[in-house]
């Protein structure tokens, strides 16, 4: 029988990217944080990461690490199930070794698109495309091998780090007089930094009762990529002087080897129920970011 795993030592995966660079943030009081970029641990070495668990020996694991190119997923099936879906059975059974908790992260992906009202944790799933299905098969093997675990569904991630929309719509403002933006696919936008801290509240005072399951995490409110684009060049206007408008287009007009649900949005009502809040509207998260942005503390 191994000895128990530090008391309060976190094994964070995916380090590097903007969820993974948030969290290592947010848990740096918590304890010991061991953060691994992709050098350091290549989850797509199913070995590698339970030799890391091993050696860490970990009380809690966060797993922000995933496949999210979701074009290249169409062609890359194989990679991105081994990361999003067989990667996150790994880190169940090593916790389950260690006696530690897992959290995980998956998508508004998991859904076909038809809703007509925010999904909620049961609703059934139908994703349709191959990061969908990757992310799906993730939060089934977590959920069937994992003894103590969170699931996170969350929703249009971006910030100030690495690549999301928020940025690239940022730069082609600064390049091109007009933007071409999706009209018809609606969700919530979600502040990578809220992520992030809500995971932290989770592991702090009353709420660390929470149970285990499966919880929506995203930003209230929905938008339509078009409506975020020009929300973005509003609220950081320096950034966008150039843009002379964002004309709204059809998913039609720019196909795309993946296809995107229409509708994703999230209703987080059970999880705001257990952590006693009222998640903050997209919008007000947007302006955080913009706020963060012109701060420089990025």
């Amino acid at each position: 029988m191994p000895s128990s795993p530090a008391a309060r030592r976190v094994l964070i995966t995916g380090a590097e990217g903007q969820l993974g660079w948030e969290l290592s943030r947010q848990f740096a009081d918590w304890g010991d944080v061991a953060a691994f970029d992709r050098r350091a641990l290549d989850v797509s070495d199913l070995a590698a990461v339970a030799r890391c668990c091993r050696e860490v020996r970990p009380s809690l694991i966060i797993n922000a690490a995933a496949y999210t190119a979701v074009d290249r997923a169409e062609s890359e099936t194989a990679l991105a199930m081994r990361i999003n879906g067989e990667a996150p059975g790994v880190l169940a059974e090593e916790a389950n070794r260690l006696g530690a908790m897992l959290v995980h992260y998956s998508t508004d992906y998991v859904f076909d698109g038809t809703g007509t009202r925010p999904y909620v944790e049961d609703d059934v799933t139908g994703p349709q495309s191959e990061y969908g299905r990757s992310k799906l098969a993730g939060e089934e093997v977590v959920a069937a091998v994992a003894k103590q675990f969170l699931i996170f569904r969350t929703s249009w991630l971006y910030g100030n780090r690495r690549q999301n929309f928020f940025l690239t719509m940022l730069r082609l403002a600064r390049e091109r007089d007009a933007l071409r933006v999706v009209a018809d696919q609606v969700g919530s936008p979600t502040w990578v930094h809220f992520v992030a801290q809500v995971t932290r509240r989770v592991f702090a005072g009353a709420a660390a009762s929470i149970e285990n399951g499966l919880y929506h995490l995203s930003a209230n409110g929905s938008t339509s990529w078009h409506g975020f684009a020009t929300a973005i060049l509003e609220a950081v206007a320096d950034d966008a002087r150039r843009a002379a408008q964002v004309v709204p287009i059809t998913t039609a007009d720019f196909p795309t080897p993946a296809r995107r649900p229409a509708y994703s949005v999230l209703s987080c009502a059970k999880l705001e129920a257990a952590l006693g809040m009222r998640f903050p509207d997209w919008r007000a998260q947007l302006a955080a970011c913009a706020a963060e942005r012109t701060a420089g503390k990025t």
